[in-house]
């Protein structure tokens, strides 16, 4: 019976429904017929007769000068037609009439028109059936007209209304566990974080064994880890190793410019969730309505504060009978607020990482299974390339090398098209249209070459992947380095040594081409060279002249303001020597290691000017 009924809970995929309003396209038929019957009938009685207002007096001039073919009384007027007079109005043929406005007489003797000499017809209008339906006609399809539009109002108002009730409703998105199913096997990292879940699975699946012993179970989870590192991918493998309903939503669908709709989310989600529990809520960038209550006026302020305040209140409220577990997300959980954030609400923070080595081989592995791949693929040397990539990143990797494929109309995927994807999503495509001269061409090839020569020769530094002045989206020519390991800590040797390469390009311009040819090819790497040296002095604490004291800025990651700390003037000075001294000393490094090698480096780059690009093999070869 439990299975059966968590199965009919499951069957609804919105815990909402919005009505619309549906009209007959009838109506609109009725409408446009009833315009078109007005303007017709009015253009028909402007086309037929031609109308003259005159005096009495003058209808019965005419009347006894036989110059009518017929009177007609109407009320108080006589329309009087003229015997074969008619006149041409824009181009229309049309017959005269006079028209007078009778006094209120009873008798028609009175007004001079029954003269049995004379024989035109004189007659009153009798007020028939037909005669009243074409004289209310118009009159009666005016108010049918008003009556459609406003119905049409009405109806749209009403579905206005719906819509705007439905602004509370929560938007979360229910899973299907028998579609969609995501197990731990499927995600083939974050071993210890999955350790840490399993306590929640158990709980999900057998709540007696923790209610027997009085124990509460971590209700409420905080993932902290970078985008697309496979959070809702965990959570939702926690729902299916659980066998429970899944609610996804992102804390950015709370937000609305409608007041009071906030925190009537929340509630609508929390109640929903209870109603089908057991179950998971899982509310990604929770951040986005989480954050630091500040004092303010506005009223976007004041709702996310109750918002906030919402959630707290549903958080305390939580007791042990309450089968559901919320799982948050966040890549700025720095931004939280600390109600947030105490214990016995958050009860469990997680934090992961990028996946290292043998996580990004396994990645790689479950990526390529959902593709036609070739066999013969050395995964291990495909992760050791990816450093620093994300699993989001490493899906996005597979699906680009399945596009190249396909588009070269190749029926899998090789490591070949692996790395070519490789290469465009790190280095961007090439650049056609970007023609360099020969100066240029050349300029550029003695500057990449000297960045190659110098990290390969200094020991603190990594593998060069690829030397090219192939010009690309990213930049016009690059010098690729790949670590060969994830390193989480640089050292000051490592420092000194990237200093040294990256015033290469400027050393060898100086060299080969003389001071008076200095040219702008070298700015972006005095510009990284000189924001390491000074984050070394002031943030890393690695020279002891300065000391271990952190001189920048602190700004405050919420509000991004700050202030700057106390600094004389005597430390300022300091610290712009030190920089100074350390930039000079990885300038004359770099050249010394340039000339020394001035040999190779110009037969090195006499390669690259004719095949544009040097692979890491290739570069090798020139130092065996």
């Amino acid at each position: 019976m439990k299975e059966n009924k968590n199965d009919k809970k499951q069957t609804p995929k919105n815990f909402w429904i919005k009505k619309q309003t549906n009209f007959k396209p009838f109506a609109i038929l009725i409408l446009i017929v009833l315009i078109l019957s007005l303007i017709l009938q009015t253009l028909n009685n402007a086309q037929k007769y031609s109308d003259n207002d005159i005096a009495l007096n003058e209808l019965e001039q005419k009347f006894l000068s036989w110059s009518y073919s017929e009177i007609l009384i109407d009320w108080n007027k006589a329309i009087a037609t003229l015997s074969g007079k008619t006149v041409i109005e824009n181009g229309i043929e049309r017959v005269s009439r006079d028209i007078v406005i009778l006094p209120k007489n009873d008798s028609i003797n009175d007004l001079g028109l029954k003269n049995p000499q004379i024989q035109t017809k004189v007659a009153v209008k009798d007020k028939t059936s037909e005669e009243f339906w074409n004289e209310m006609l118009p009159t009666i399809l005016t108010f049918i007209l008003f009556l459609v539009i406003w119905l049409l109002l009405l109806g749209k108002m009403w579905g206005m209304s719906n819509s705007a009730m439905s602004f509370g409703k929560s938007r979360a998105r229910l899973y299907d566990n028998k579609k969609d199913k995501v197990l731990f096997k499927d995600v083939a990292w974050a071993e210890e974080e999955k350790e840490e879940l399993k306590e929640i699975v158990q709980f999900l699946k057998n709540p007696k064994k923790f209610k027997e012993i009085w124990a509460k179970i971590p209700r409420w989870t905080l993932l902290v880890w970078p985008p697309g590192t496979g959070k809702t991918m965990l959570a939702r493998a926690v729902a299916g190793e659980s066998d429970v309903p899944f609610l996804s939503i992102s804390g950015s669908e709370f937000v609305e410019m409608f007041v009071w709709v906030w925190a009537s989310r929340v509630r609508d989600l929390f109640a929903s969730a209870k109603k089908i529990a057991p179950a998971i809520i899982f509310i990604d960038e929770i951040d986005a309505i989480g954050k630091k209550r500040w004092p303010g006026t506005w009223w976007w302020h004041d709702e996310r504060e109750q918002t906030l305040n919402q959630i707290l209140t549903e958080m305390d409220w939580f007791d042990n009978e309450t089968n559901v577990i919320v799982m948050w997300a966040t890549n700025r959980s720095d931004v939280l607020d600390k109600a947030l954030l105490r214990p016995g609400r958050f009860d469990r923070k997680i934090t992961v990482n990028l996946p290292n080595l043998p996580d990004r081989e396994q990645i790689l592995q479950i990526h390529a299974s959902t593709k036609k791949v070739n066999w013969n693929i050395d995964y291990k040397s495909l992760a050791s390339k990816t450093v620093w990539f994300s699993w989001a990143d490493l899906w996005n990797l597979m699906n680009e090398a399945a596009i190249i494929s396909a588009r070269n109309d190749e029926k899998e995927v090789t490591e070949k098209r692996i790395t070519e994807a490789f290469e465009r999503l790190v280095m961007w495509l090439r650049k056609k249209s970007q023609v360099m001269n020969d100066f240029e061409k050349e300029l550029t090839a003695y500057h990449e070459v000297w960045h190659a020569i110098v990290w390969k020769l200094l020991p603190n530094t990594d593998p060069v992947h690829k030397v090219s002045i192939v010009s690309r989206w990213g930049a016009l020519w690059v010098t690729w380095f790949l670590p060969e390991r994830d390193a989480l800590l640089v050292s000051k040797d490592k420092y000194l040594d990237e200093l040294a390469t990256l015033y290469g390009g400027r050393a060898a311009e100086e060299v080969f081409y003389w001071k008076d040819k200095i040219t702008t090819w070298a700015s972006n790497d005095i510009e990284r060279a000189t924001s390491i040296a000074r984050k070394m002095v002031t943030r890393y604490g690695m020279y002891p002249e300065i000391w271990a004291e952190n001189f920048e800025w602190k700004l405050d990651s919420y509000s991004g303001t700050g202030e700057k700390p106390f600094v004389s003037d005597e430390t300022i000075k300091k610290i712009d020597e030190t920089v100074k001294r350390i930039l000079k000393e990885a300038y004359e490094k770099a050249v010394k290691i340039i000339t020394e090698n001035k040999e190779l480096h110009e037969k090195i780059t006499k390669d690259l000017l004719a095949k544009e690009e040097l692979s890491k093999e290739e570069f090798d070869a020139y130092f065996a």
